[in-house]
C-alpha cells in the first residue's frame, strides 16, 4: 500500500459504513485499557486487532505495571507523594529527557488507573511490594511498594467468545507451557530446585493443575502474567459491549476537511468496511519492534536488520506508520529507541527457533556474562536493558554484537541458566540441541564459544577472589536492593555471588533482542498525538508503544514499557 493510500478524506461522520464513538487500532494492553475506560464512561467502542488473538507483546510480558501511590502502598503504611519521590527517582534518571507536564500526568493517573480498575472492572491486581526501583542508589528510587502486577485468572470462568481469542502462552517463557509469575510463584519453583519440601509441594500442586488443563482442554486455563492482564482486560471489555473484532486490519484512517480524524478504513475476512469514529482514534498497535525498515534506520550498532524480539510478528509499525501520515511526529529524541532484552535463541526441530528472554538468571550466584575478549562488561544483575546496553558498549564498531553467561554446575543444577532449568530437569536435551556448552575447563569452554580462553579463566579467577568476599570492586554487583532479590537469599555475605569452581562449566549465547520498542509519536500529556509544530492533530490519540517513551527511552524500573495511559475524556 503506497504512503498516499494510507490517509484519506471523507464527509461527515453518518457517511460511514459503521459508527463508534472511539475505533482502538490494536488491543495489547494499552488500547484494552482506554476501550474498557471509555466504554465505562458511556462510549460506543470498537477494537480492531489484525492478528488471530488479542494482547500483542503485552500478552507474552509480565504484565507488571510501575504504579507509584496507589491504594495498595497506602494499606502497607507506604504513603508517598508521586510527585514527590518517584518524580525525583525520574528527574533523576531521565535527565534531558526529563518530560515534567507529561511524567506528572502519568504519576497523578497511574494511582487513579489502579483503583479504577480495581474497583469497577475484572482487571485485579497484585502488589509488587517486594518489587525494588533498578538504581537503589539514585535520589527518590523506591525499594517496593510501587508497582502492581494481574491476579492469576482462571478461564474457565470466562465465556467461550473470549477464551478463543486471549493470547496464547509462549513456550520458551514457561515451564512446559504453564505460565510462572514473578514473586511467590517463581520462588516456590526455584525453591524446588533447591529441594525444599514447601517448594516442591508448591511446583506439584501447580504442575497437576497444568497437566490436568492439557488432558481435558489442551492448554492451560490457568492464565498469569501478562497473558492474565488480557484475559481480564477482555473480560471487562466484554462486560461492557466493546465490539472486538480480531483478524481485522486497520489499513488507513480517514480525515475530514478540516484534519480532524474521523474514522479508518477496516480489512477483514468479511470485506472492507469504513467506521467513523465520532470521539478518537487511539493508535495501540504495538511500535515496531517487527519492522525491519524502522529497526535499520532507527536501531544502532547494526542491530536492526537480524534482531530478535519477544514481540510478536503483527508489530509491524502499523500505528506509527499511519500516526505520522497524518501529520504526526516521531520522537527521536528518546536515548534508546528499543526496550532491550538480552535473548538466547532456542532450537526446535522442524521450525524456527524460538526466542527466551533471560531476565531472572542474569543476577544469580554462580553466573557471570563475558564477551568474546573473555573480559565481564556490566553488572549482571542490574536491569536487562543496561545489560545489553553493556554489551553495545563493550562490542567495536564492526563486531558483532554477543556475549556469554557462564556457570558452573553447581549454579547450573540449583537456578536456571537461560531455557534450561535446574533440578530435577535434565540438562541433556539442552546439550544435544546445542543450546548450551559444556567442558571440563574455562579453557575448553572458551574455545567451543570462540571467547578468548586465557582471558576467560584469569577473569573467572578474579572474580572468584572477590566473590568468595562477597564483593564485586569492578561493577558493584549485590548493592542495590534490586540486586540482591535477583540473587539466592540463602547465599552468605552476597546473594548475588559465588565462586565459579564446580565444574563442569556451562555456557549460553546471549543476543541483543527486545520487549519492544521506546521510539514512537510525539503526544501532549493527554496523549493526543502532535505535529511537528506541536499542534494537536484533532482526533487523533496514540498509546502504548506507539507512543513516544514517557520515560524518555529510559528503562528506570521494571515494566517501564507498560505504562497506561488512562482515558477520561475522550
Amino acid at each position: 500500500m503506497t504512503d498516499a493510500a494510507m490517509l484519506s478524506e471523507q464527509g461527515p461522520v453518518e457517511a460511514f459504513d459503521e459508527v463508534v464513538d472511539v475505533l482502538v487500532v490494536g488491543s495489547g494492553a494499552g488500547g484494552l485499557a482506554a476501550a474498557v475506560t471509555a466504554a465505562d464512561s458511556g462510549c460506543s467502542v470498537m477494537v480492531a486487532e489484525k492478528a488471530d488473538r488479542c494482547g500483542g507483546a503485552t500478552g507474552r510480558s509480565g504484565g507488571w505495571m510501575w504504579t507509584p501511590g496507589t491504594s495498595f502502598a497506602k494499606a502497607d503504611g507506604v504513603d508517598e507523594d508521586p510527585l514527590d519521590g518517584p518524580r525525583t527517582y525520574l528527574e533523576q534518571r531521565l535527565g534531558e529527557q526529563f518530560d515534567a507536564s507529561r511524567v506528572e500526568a502519568y504519576l497523578r493517573a497511574a494511582p487513579r488507573m489502579v483503583d479504577f480498575f480495581q474497583q469497577r472492572t475484572h482487571l485485579t491486581f497484585t502488589p509488587g511490594s517486594w518489587i525494588h526501583d533498578i538504581y537503589g542508589d539514585t535520589p527518590g528510587a523506591g525499594t517496593g511498594h510501587r508497582s502492581v502486577g494481574p491476579d492469576p485468572i482462571d478461564t474457565n470462568t470466562l465465556p467461550e467468545r473470549v477464551r478463543s481469542i486471549l493470547p496464547k502462552q509462549l513456550w520458551e517463557t514457561s515451564f512446559l507451557g504453564m505460565g510462572i509469575m514473578a514473586g511467590p510463584d517463581l520462588q516456590g519453583f526455584l525453591r524446588a530446585a533447591q529441594r525444599d519440601p514447601r517448594g516442591l509441594w508448591h511446583a506439584t500442586k501447580r504442575t497437576t493443575r497444568h497437566l490436568l488443563d492439557l488432558t481435558l482442554h489442551r492448554e492451560s486455563r490457568h492464565l498469569v502474567n501478562g497473558a492474565a492482564l488480557i484475559a481480564r482486560l477482555l473480560a471487562s471489555a466484554d462486560d461492557l459491549g466493546v465490539d472486538v473484532r480480531v483478524n481485522t486490519a486497520v489499513r488507513s484512517l480517514i480525515r475530514d476537511s478540516s484534519g480532524a480524524i474521523r474514522g479508518a478504513v477496516l480489512e477483514s475476512p468479511r470485506g472492507t468496511v469504513t467506521v467513523g469514529a465520532r470521539r478518537a482514534v487511539v493508535l495501540a498497535a504495538g511500535g515496531f519492534p517487527a519492522d525491519v525498515r524502522r529497526r535499520v534506520e532507527f536501531f544502532p550498532h547494526g542491530t536492526g536488520a537480524d534482531h530478535h524480539t519477544l514481540a510478536p510478528a503483527t508489530d509491524t509499525g502499523d500505528g506509527l506508520r499511519m500516526g505520522t501520515w497524518a501529520g504526526g511526529d516521531l520522537d527521536t529524541s528518546v536515548a534508546s529507541p528499543v526496550a532491550w532484552c538480552p535473548v538466547s535463541l532456542v532450537p526446535h526441530r522442524g521450525r524456527a527457533d524460538g526466542v527466551f528472554p533471560h531476565i531472572m538468571d542474569r543476577g544469580k550466584p554462580g553466573i557471570i556474562g563475558v564477551t568474546a575478549d573473555g573480559r565481564r562488561f556490566v553488572n549482571e544483575a542490574n536491569g536487562y536493558h543496561d545489560y545489553v546496553l553493556g554489551m553495545l558498549r563493550a562490542t567495536p564498531e564492526g563486531q558483532p554484537v554477543e556475549s556469554w553467561l557462564i556457570a558452573d554446575h553447581r549454579a547450573q543444577r540449583r537456578y536456571p541458566l537461560g531455557m534450561s532449568k535446574p533440578f530435577p530437569v535434565p540438562v541433556w536435551p539442552y546439550l544435544r540441541s546445542g543450546y548450551l556448552q559444556r567442558a571440563d575447563t574455562l579453557e575448553e569452554l572458551a574455545e567451543k564459544c570462540g571467547i578468548d580462553g586465557a582471558q576467560l579463566a584469569k577473569t573467572v579467577q578474579q572474580f572468584n577472589e572477590e566473590a568468595a568476599r562477597g564483593q564485586d570492586p569492578e561493577y558493584g554487583r549485590g548493592t542495590t536492593a534490586f540486586n540482591r532479590y535477583s540473587g539466592d537469599p540463602t547465599v552468605r555475605p552476597n546473594p548475588t555471588l559465588a565462586v565459579l569452581d564446580r565444574p563442569p562449566y556451562y555456557a549460553v549465547k546471549v543476543l541483543p533482542g527486545s520487549f519492544g520498542t521506546f521510539l514512537g509519536l510525539r503526544a501532549d500529556e493527554r496523549s493526543r498525538v502532535l505535529s511537528a509544530d506541536g499542534s494537536v492533530i484533532p482526533g487523533l490519540y496514540a498509546v502504548g508503544t506507539d507512543q513516544g517513551s514517557v520515560f524518555g527511552g529510559h528503562y528506570p524500573s521494571g515494566a517501564s514499557t507498560s505504562g497506561r495511559r488512562w482515558f477520561s475524556d475522550i
